[in-house]
């Protein structure tokens, strides 16, 4: 039976300097007014952004050098995104790129791949869309039903991917594809494929708009799309250990614990102003709350930068996470007596409305809640 560690991370020295260039930058960014801080800014989509973003070294920082990267470590990275989205900074376009499908690529990917993608992600001129999730399987990763067959000098993919964040304006996807029949073991037979999105051969996207008229996900048809042998993601039927070792990545960042930080900060703002001791309570525990996953986070990338693999912990972020982020707009509305309005040029209504109406996804990306508890559960040895 495992159990949970989320031993204390001290940031190395170089994460000071690396802090006040991020900080630095941002100002600099601001001052110029070069963007206006998003209350969810790691979806929030600005192709120019990412470019500066890549001039000044700030994608695939971890990277080695040869690729673009300044070789770094993946804590140093750490406190850059955490200024970065305390910020507000649309990271939209490179983010998943940067996060995860890069790593992916750098540790499994051919060297093809390597030097044709990863330089051009660095640069901030490279998005990527995640190929996970199709109909009717809801976070069972294992039912994928997509199909890859050999083809001449490569693969052929068939199916539907769906929820894909993007994918509309992305480069690239990573999909997970079943190259073999399903049998006793769901996990088996399972690959991932790097597919060209710009090509356009085979590839549909039909959006899907959210509750309050956004298009960030997607539905994606794949019809007889090619994939060249060197697109292909580590060995054949390796898909299953990569896709968890991926999650790792994708559930336990700073940005499960900030999308709704920018109405965090004007909720406190707000309460300041009229400060009694119910809203003192209430904002203590919330910023508590911050503090405590913001060590379980830094934890994960300590294991991370190690070389392990910590899909348990990842989970337990993602989900105690993704409460907080739903928890922030629900004691808004309980604090100020605010009508939460979409279209508002009140900062705060306006950050209020997006966190009501955004807040229910949260628990839906990058794996269901009841997804995560299984998985915890089964970690823990009680089923």
């Amino acid at each position: 039976m495992d159990s949970f560690r989320f031993d204390p991370v001290e940031l190395p020295a170089s994460a000071k300097a690396f802090r006040q260039e991020a900080r630095d930058f941002l100002a600099g960014e601001l001052d110029r007014g070069m963007f206006t801080p998003h209350r969810n800014s790691w979806n929030t989509f600005d192709a120019e952004f990412s470019r500066r973003c890549g001039s000044a070294g700030f994608i695939g920082m971890h990277w080695p050098k040869r690729y673009g990267g300044r070789e770094v470590s993946a804590l140093d990275r750490f406190v850059v995104i955490e200024e970065m989205l305390a910020a507000g900074a649309p990271m939209g376009a490179h983010w998943v790129a940067d996060r995860q499908s890069g790593n992916n690529i750098l540790v499994n990917g051919s060297e093809a791949a390597r030097q044709q993608i990863l330089p051009r992600i660095v640069a901030g001129e490279c998005y990527f869309a995640i190929g996970m999730s199709e109909p009717n399987s809801g976070s069972d990763l294992a039912s994928v039903g997509m199909r890859a067959t050999r083809g001449d000098g490569g693969w052929i993919l068939n199916g539907t991917k769906i929820w894909t964040s993007s994918a509309h304006r992305a480069h690239y996807l990573i999909a997970l594809a079943r190259t073999a029949p399903l049998g006793d073991d769901r996990h088996a037979g399972l690959t991932q494929f790097i597919v060209d999105l710009g090509e356009g051969k085979g590839v549909t996207t039909r959006p899907i708009y959210n509750l309050y008229g956004g298009h960030d996900f997607n539905e994606v048809f794949f019809d007889d799309v090619f994939v060249a042998d060197d697109m292909l993601v580590g060995e054949e039927g390796g898909g299953w250990q990569m896709v968890t070792g991926e999650l790792a990545f994708e559930r336990s960042g700073p940005d499960r614990l900030l999308s709704t930080y920018q109405l965090l900060r004007q909720l406190i703002d707000r309460v300041a102003a009229r400060a009694d001791e119910r809203s003192e309570v209430a904002i203590g525990r919330l910023i508590s709350h911050l503090t405590t996953l913001r060590q379980m986070s830094l934890s994960v990338a300590g294991m991370l930068e190690s070389g392990k693999s910590p899909e348990l912990e990842a989970s337990a972020v993602k989900d105690v996470g993704t409460a907080f982020e739903q928890e922030i707009p629900e004691m808004a509305r309980l604090l100020i007596d605010v009508e939460p309005t979409i279209d508002s040029d009140d900062f705060y209504t306006e950050a209020l409305a997006m966190g009501v109406l955004s807040a229910p996804s949260f628990s839906i990306r990058g794996g269901t809640r009841e997804i995560l508890r299984g998985i915890i559960a089964k970690g823990l040895g009680l089923r």
